[in-house]
């Protein structure tokens, strides 16, 4: 089942939904710490997010796929965001400096072809980064946060899918080891669960965060290859 830009928006609204947020945007400022005067685009449910980069960016827009349904963003200021089919991007090619990409690919109708629009409108300069559900994490399970829902992804099979959709894998981080739980105590000591998870227990993050950039060499073939030509003669 896909995430609900509503019910995604009712999860951030909760305290255990703003602890979430604020535990991953400071993982994500330390992979993009300034994006200036640069063109962002956020697909999937990414306005908790956009907001690390907005007062800097030359443009930063908020576009959710179709069937997650349709989210305005920022609140009480002019809209930035919008509504789109995941395989048809409403933007030209070679539009955005950078493409963050949250509660998007796990819930992608065709994830091939959600990527392929990334990577068209993409710089071939850019970068993207990709934040999904880790299949070993505990969040992954929990149907009651946006976390829960869709295609959890290790690792391992992230790099394969953005490799197999033309994007070369730069480096990884990951984020949410605190319990996917609303416990008061918990989640004020969610600093220590990040701090103690990343050194003891790695691979059972809540999320993978991915950077990749365009692989746009391994799109042009290196050489024509030769291929023989059969012709049919008449014998007679």
């Amino acid at each position: 089942m896909a995430t609900d830009a509503h019910a995604a928006a009712d999860f951030y609204a909760t305290r255990r939904g703003a602890v979430a947020a604020r535990l991953l945007r400071e993982r994500l400022l330390t992979m993009w710490p300034s994006l200036r005067g640069e063109n962002v685009l956020g697909l999937g449910y990414a306005a908790p997010y956009l907001r690390l980069w907005r007062e800097d960016a030359a443009r930063c827009v908020a576009l959710t796929p179709a069937q997650i349904g349709a989210a305005r963003w920022p609140v009480g200021s002019a809209n930035l965001s919008c509504t789109a089919e995941e395989d048809a991007l409403p933007f030209p090619d070679l539009m955005f400096d950078r493409v963050v990409l949250v509660h998007g690919l796990e819930a992608a109708e065709n994830v091939r072809r959600m990527l392929r629009e990334v990577w068209r409108v993409l710089k071939d300069d850019g970068r993207l980064l990709v934040v999904v559900p880790n299949r070993r994490g505990l969040w992954a399970h929990v149907e009651s946060t946006p976390f829960g829902h869709g295609q959890p992804y290790s690792p391992g099979q992230l790099g394969r899918v953005l490799a197999a959709s033309l994007f070369r894998v730069e480096r990884r981080d990951t984020a949410l080891y605190l319990p996917p739980t609303s416990l008061r105590l918990v989640l004020r000591s969610a600093r220590v669960w990040e701090r103690g998870g990343r050194r003891l227990v790695p691979r059972l993050a809540g999320v993978t965060l991915t950077e990749a950039v365009k692989d746009v060499y391994a799109a042009v073939p290196v050489r024509a290859v030769p291929r023989r030509r059969v012709v049919l003669a008449d014998a007679g």
